[in-house]
C-alpha cells in the first residue's frame, strides 16, 4: 500500500486521529479541492488510517497547491 492518502476530512481531524492512533506523519497538506493529503511513515500506518477513513478516502484525482506556492 502507498504511504500517501487523500482524505475527505479536515486536516485538524486527520491530525487528531493520527495522534490518537500513534501514527507518524511525514507530510500533511490541505487540498485545493477540499480534504487532506497525508503521507505516513510506513505502509502499515497508511493501512491503519485507510481503514479508519475507508469511506472518506479520495480515489480520484485531486487538486494540490504547488510546493513553490506553499512556501511563498
Amino acid at each position: 500500500m502507498s504511504r500517501a492518502l487523500n482524505l475527505n476530512a479536515p486536516q485538524e481531524h486527520v491530525l487528531a486521529t493520527c495522534v490518537k492512533q500513534k501514527v507518524a506523519i511525514t507530510q500533511i497538506e490541505s487540498l485545493v479541492s477540499g480534504g487532506t493529503r497525508i503521507v505516513l511513515k510506513n505502509g502499515d500506518d497508511a493501512a491503519t488510517i485507510g481503514r479508519i477513513y475507508k469511506s472518506k478516502v479520495i480515489t480520484g484525482p485531486v487538486s494540490r497547491i504547488p510546493a513553490r506556492m506553499m512556501h511563498a
